[in-house]
């Protein structure tokens, strides 16, 4: 029998074109969407660069023709603005809330993914339901007890509750533990692990990704809250960035200090860029994974 040779088939150069195009058209939305995101953060940058007289020009300019890199400075050694102290407390109550969240919700999102006692998805499900309540339902009661607890226009009313737990971060935390096999539990027991040190033995470190989306998701939140300064703190020594920020169009500048408020706005949003970058392959790692059985 002889071999027959089959002719491969010639490429249909319409299904080639098509995907092309299409991609051709995929990469110009990127594109666009792109330059519609960066546009803001290089105004905010050309606006912080300008001095007060070219602030005001019209139209305005978009590359500042003298680099005001002192408008930065100006920020840390104004006492009106108090920009470093103000820095300072953000960072304090930002780090002490991803502790505070990590490792309250962490351990009760550890009871309810290993342990099935009687009632334990009705007490799940009521944690949840918690979520439907907004921050103004709570606001004033909380107000009311921190008040009277004497630590109104303090630090600790905006960190103390990261302590007590997140319902939607134990929710998340949850779906990632219950992926977790009994089997490495029943090994860590047969070793001689009590319940506490399977938590912080081999829960914590086998759930990296997750533990990083929780507490790049706490210091995003407190580091951007306003309302909860707003309610807490009078004296401008224990402003966060937010109400300081917010108080500079109201101080005693003549002119509204647009191109030190981009300025600010700019050292602002660095340590969340900077969290992002560190742990961008852990957060994305633990959205996907999370809720995957």
């Amino acid at each position: 029998m002889s071999d027959i040779t089959l002719a491969k088939p010639f490429p249909d150069k319409r299904n080639k074109t098509k995907v092309d195009l299409a991609r051709i058209i995929g990469f110009a939305i990127l594109l666009i969407v792109t330059i519609a995101m960066i546009l803001p953060l290089g105004f905010m940058l050309s606006t912080s660069l300008k001095t007060t007289k070219e602030m005001l020009v019209f139209p305005p300019t978009v590359i500042p023709e003298h680099f005001a890199w002192e408008n930065f400075k100006e920020l840390f050694v104004n006492e009106e603005i108090k920009f470093g102290r103000q820095y300072a407390n953000s960072l304090i109550v930002a780090i002490m809330t991803v502790i505070g969240t990590v490792f309250s919700s962490s351990f009760v999102a550890f009871g309810f993914a290993r342990y099935r006692a009687k009632g334990s998805q009705f007490l799940f499900v009521l944690v949840l339901s918690t979520l439907m309540l907004p921050y103004p339902a709570i606001m004033i009661p909380q107000f009311l007890l921190f008040t009277k607890l004497g630590l109104h226009d303090s630090l600790l009313p905006l960190i103390l509750p990261s302590f007590f737990a997140s319902a939607y971060m134990i929710f998340l935390l949850k779906q990632f533990f219950s992926t977790l096999p009994n089997e490495l539990y029943d090994a860590g027991r047969i070793d001689g692990c009590r319940e506490v040190r399977l938590y912080w033995s081999l829960t914590l470190p086998l759930s990296g990704p997750v533990l990083a989306t929780v507490a790049i998701f706490s210091f995003i939140w407190s580091w951007n809250d306003l309302l909860a300064p707003v309610l807490y703190l009078d004296s401008q020594e224990n402003f966060t960035l937010p109400i300081g920020m917010a108080a500079m169009l109201s101080s005693k500048f003549r002119i509204a200090p647009w191109n030190l408020m981009m300025a600010a706005s700019l050292l602002s949003v660095l340590p969340i860029v900077v969290l992002f970058a560190i742990a961008q392959r852990r957060f994305v790692q633990g959205i996907v994974l999370t809720g995957i059985k």
